[in-house]
């Protein structure tokens, strides 16, 4: 069975704005969390794109990482992930081309298939609304712009030919599971808000597996929230800021990181409560101990060969204090 002092620990941040604060405050915080994950030992560090969002900064998460990487010596860097279908393929592989030849041997670069915002955004952005088809067929694209093209071609990507940059699949479902196993790609499942999908599709992933030029066999991450402290009390305090700003997903305002709550009483209604529970029933919440024999649980569960923790926590000194628990319960 796997354990988990062998199991890489990564980072997923959407670089949250708290309430009251700035854009330009949640990427010092960002940057900070980086430069500790980096000396606590965590493998990479994934920024997420998300658009027209009150609570989250790494709307142009190209710009992001070339900010985290310019900070950091050793640390993978990448996207968790690009939303692909709102761009031009030529125009991924031209920054993260740029992002490969700045930082050589450090990024990442993380696909999804989901818009990121809602339509009028999705508008805003010059998207049409395609179907799940055309996922595959702007991944090629992409790839194809990756891979040696030589001199005679009409289109090149430049910088980014050429160039040996990791490419994975995100996904909620099973629908990037099963692509990613027959391209044998490594595939990244985001239970942090998914857990409902999460043993299928994993489990699809492994059964289409193919292996490839990339992989012999398959790699699966897997996402999950955790929140670690002291005490469990206050890890359970330290989670309410999460499950407002759920609250506020689910009636369709979303806004910026509340501060915690001493109870979530009063706060929500009982659909309300039911459908974050549901949303966020993978998390980790404790002390120590706790989190060092539920993420054990939660590896036997899934087999993960990698996890990537999401911590949405007000205080950016006891969202550094949680990633230092972690990291600590690992070794």
């Amino acid at each position: 069975m796997k354990q988990l002092k062998d199991i890489p620990l990564s980072i997923l941040d959407l670089s949250p704005i708290q309430q009251g604060g700035t854009a330009a405050d949640a990427f010092r915080r960002t940057l900070d969390l980086a430069r500790h994950a980096e000396r606590w030992g965590y493998h990479r560090y994934w920024l997420a794109e998300h658009h027209g969002m009150p609570g989250i900064a790494s709307a142009a998460t190209a710009l992001v990482i070339s900010h985290v990487a310019a900070g950091t010596s050793t640390i993978r860097v990448g996207s968790g992930g690009i939303m692909l279908s709102n761009h031009a393929p030529l125009m991924i592989a031209e920054q993260f081309g740029t992002l490969e030849s700045l930082y050589p041997g450090r990024i990442d670069l993380g696909l999804g298939r989901a818009p990121g915002s809602n339509q009028a955004t999705m508008r805003a952005m010059r998207r049409s609304l395609q179907g799940d088809d055309e996922f595959p067929q702007q991944l090629e694209e992409l790839r194809d712009f990756l891979r040696p093209r030589g001199a005679q071609a009409r289109v090149r990507a430049v910088p980014g030919e050429g160039l040996d940059i990791p490419i994975w699949l995100l996904g909620s479902s099973d629908f990037s599971a099963q692509l990613a196993g027959h391209l044998g790609l490594p595939f990244a499942f985001a239970g942090q808000f998914s857990p409902a999908y999460m043993q299928t599709a994993l489990t699809l992933y492994r059964q289409r597996f193919q292996p490839s030029e990339v992989l012999q066999k398959p790699y699966a991450m897997v996402g999950i929230n955790v929140y670690a402290a002291d005490t469990a009390e206050q890890a359970r305090y330290l989670s309410t800021s999460h499950q407002q700003m759920h609250v506020n997903l689910v009636r369709g305002v979303p806004g910026q990181l509340p501060p915690p709550v001493e109870s979530m009483d009063g706060l929500w209604l009982p659909h309300e409560q039911a459908s974050v529970e549901a949303t966020l029933r993978a998390s980790i919440i404790g002390d120590p101990a706790t989190v060092r024999a539920r993420l054990q649980a939660f590896i036997d569960e899934t087999q993960a060969d990698e996890l990537i923790v999401n911590s949405m926590i007000f205080d950016h000194d006891a969202r550094l204090r949680s990633y230092e628990i972690l990291a600590d319960a690992r070794r």
